[in-house]
């Protein structure tokens, strides 16, 4: 079953790696295609403000199932990507890191291996509620693009229990497209976190 896909990355550096890796299935035999669906969308970086900014990425995900990073060197720092990924969790879709570093650009270099994003986006718990947390210089933080608690029902996955941070990563899967041949792959990657999810 063909999943619609939303492609979280950073947009300068990694473009032409996410490209290729979005378009992969295109250039498989068309029997061998499970496939996915692209409803993703591009960083915006000219909008009239944040507010604006943000339901433009949250209507890009509406349509959407799974929302899979594809993380190069600094990918985990973005404060769009980190929207998206909590977005995602707010949509309740599979969620999945895909490492890119090693696809080459169009100049045909590499990148160095990044931090997996979803490991610096979390859940806690207060007495008010379950909230966002993100990594700032090494910290846990509570996150400040969402501030209002989460609700239980939008988890596919335990809550946590206590004020420690609990990393997404924690519950999704993490993969290497150079390492791990994403392109025969992908798709059902892509359908273990639509599956994890309950999608």
């Amino acid at each position: 079953m063909a999943r619609r896909t939303f492609f979280s990355f950073h947009y300068l550096p990694d473009v032409w790696r996410a490209m290729n890796v979005r378009k992969c299935l295109k250039f498989m035999p068309e029997e061998a295609v499970d496939g996915f669906f692209d409803n993703s969308v591009f960083e915006a970086s000219k909008r009239e403000s944040e507010a604006s900014l943000k339901a433009f990425l949250r209507d890009g995900m509406k349509s959407s199932s799974v929302t899979c990073v594809l993380s190069g060197a600094r990918t985990s720092e973005r404060r769009w990507v980190r929207y998206e990924i909590v977005r995602a969790i707010l949509k309740g879709n599979g969620l999945l890191t895909i490492d890119i570093d090693g696809v080459k650009n169009e100049g045909g270099y590499v990148a160095d291996k990044g931090r997996d994003p979803l490991s610096c986006v979390g859940l806690y718990k207060t007495d008010n509620g379950m909230f966002f947390a993100e990594v700032s210089n090494g910290e846990w933080i509570k996150y400040g693009d969402y501030t209002s608690a989460v609700p239980a029902t939008c988890l596919w996955f335990d809550p946590p229990s206590s004020a420690s941070v609990i990393p997404l990563s924690a519950h999704c899967m993490r993969y290497d497209f150079a390492t791990q041949n994403g392109q025969q792959n992908i798709a059902g990657w892509i359908e273990t976190a639509a599956g994890l999810a309950g999608r």
